[in-house]
């Protein structure tokens, strides 16, 4: 019973709607008096609130969404988004790989699937609906499309596991990158295919710019060129940590804002805004987390569950193929750093006793959280999109369908060849 009311309670309060934050603290409060007594109760909230977030490394989220918010309020994404659109448009679903191509850039340098997945449906989806783009297929690639950012560095999704982890946080974001490519190509792959089997989703623009015009286009992407190395750079070459690269890409960011003329004084209290609430929702999270994660201590679930799987006599791929089913079915229920959050502490302890690589890991468990993002019933950058654009969310659940297919061949492929995801952290 100790074991089981906790859980119950965490059940309860997540299906009744209650903040993710609130539903893990009380419920593993609850587990801590009735496991521990008051005084084991007590003790932990003196200390955890304040233990579980003065890591430095922390300090990488708050910086790459500050980052994120100053390139949002700037209109940098946008225009990067125009210019793949001057360069991609008039190819069979141009508009479509324009917007996948712009959600990788834009990955690589928010680590927000929500930001990017909003940014794009206000920028391309008025211009898809210009053109007569059916609503599935503008909601199905402006919501896949933010997912990259899950995946391609600097990916909040894979600081996250490496804090929780305890695995080398600059190797994980370096790993997302072959990944995230792939990922990209696939949706580009799925976009094309559709196009020509329903041509009507995205009939063919006429409007052809000119040489000129896309030229032109690409003096507004030099912002994004500059962060991304910066960033990237940075991080690969062993000149700054992940941890710093956040503040390094935030403060370069804000000097080319002042650069370029953009700025001002409400667009950078805005950012501020945004990132301050962003910010504390996922340091909320991580306090109500390590208060379930003593509970969970204290009652050995995490060392019983090991013993248990390691008494198993089936292959260990067996294990690791449930534990990928068991997440992507709480992907379609649950936000996925909460997913992180509560599982990890299980999870990953079985991963290392059956000897399969954290970093690899990790990048599966990534897989796992970009499809959780546009599931129903949950589906956040569904309907982030749907909100940003105005379209109607039950169309974009049916537009991201093949896309979802795509991901779990991805997700396969991953899980069949591990070197995708280890092989550039070797070279670091």
């Amino acid at each position: 019973m100790t074991i089981f009311i906790p859980l119950l309670l965490l059940a309860l309060f997540l299906i009744f709607g209650m903040p993710v934050a609130f539903a893990i603290g009380i419920s593993g409060s609850v587990g801590l008096i009735l496991a521990g007594g008051w005084d084991s109760f007590t003790g932990i909230l003196l200390t955890a609130p304040y233990a579980s977030v003065k890591s430095f490394l922390l300090s990488a989220i708050p910086m790459f969404i500050l980052m994120a918010s100053f390139m949002t309020v700037s209109g940098i994404m946008k225009d990067l988004i125009n210019a793949a659109y001057k360069w991609l448009g008039r190819l069979p679903g141009g508009l479509g790989i324009a917007t996948v191509f712009a959600g990788a850039v834009l990955g690589a340098v928010s680590g927000s699937s929500q930001a990017s997945a909003a940014t794009m449906a206000s920028s391309v989806g008025p211009e898809m609906k210009k053109y007569n783009h059916k609503t599935p297929f503008i909601l199905g690639v402006v919501s896949i499309s933010g997912t990259l950012a899950c995946m391609i560095p600097p990916s909040i999704v894979l600081i996250l596991y490496g804090i929780l982890t305890e695995t080398s946080v600059g190797a994980l974001l370096i790993s997302g990158i072959i990944p995230g490519i792939l990922t990209a190509l696939g949706y580009i792959i799925v976009i094309f295919i559709w196009v020509k089997v329903k041509p009507e989703v995205a009939p063919k623009i006429d409007i052809k710019p000119t040489i000129k015009e896309r030229i032109s286009s690409l003096k507004t992407v030099w912002p994004m060129l500059v962060i991304i190395i910066a960033v990237l750079g940075g991080i690969y070459s062993g000149f700054i940590t992940a941890t710093e690269a956040g503040a390094v890409g935030a403060l370069i960011t804000f000097l080319v804002i002042l650069f370029m003329g953009r700025f001002t004084f409400a667009k950078i209290n805005s950012a501020l805004n945004d990132a301050i609430k962003s910010s504390t929702m996922i340091l909320t999270i991580i306090i109500g987390a390590h208060i379930f994660g003593y509970f969970l201590t204290i009652t050995q679930i995490t060392q019983q569950l090991v013993m248990l799987v390691e008494g198993m006599e089936v292959s260990r791929y067996v294990i690791l193929l449930l534990i990928v089913f068991i997440y992507l079915i709480l992907g379609l229920f649950m936000d996925q750093l909460a997913i992180l959050i509560l599982t990890l502490p299980l999870t990953f302890p079985i991963i290392i006793s059956l000897g399969f690589n954290p970093i690899w890991f990790g990048i599966i468990v990534t897989k796992t959280a970009e499809i959780g993002l546009v599931t129903p019933p949950l589906g956040m950058n569904v309907f982030v999109a749907s909100g940003a654009s105005g379209l109607k969310a039950s169309e974009g659940f049916k537009g991201v369908v093949w896309f979802v297919l795509m991901d779990l061949l991805v997700l396969a492929i991953l899980i069949l060849f591990p070197i995708l995801s280890t092989w550039l952290p070797g070279k670091m």
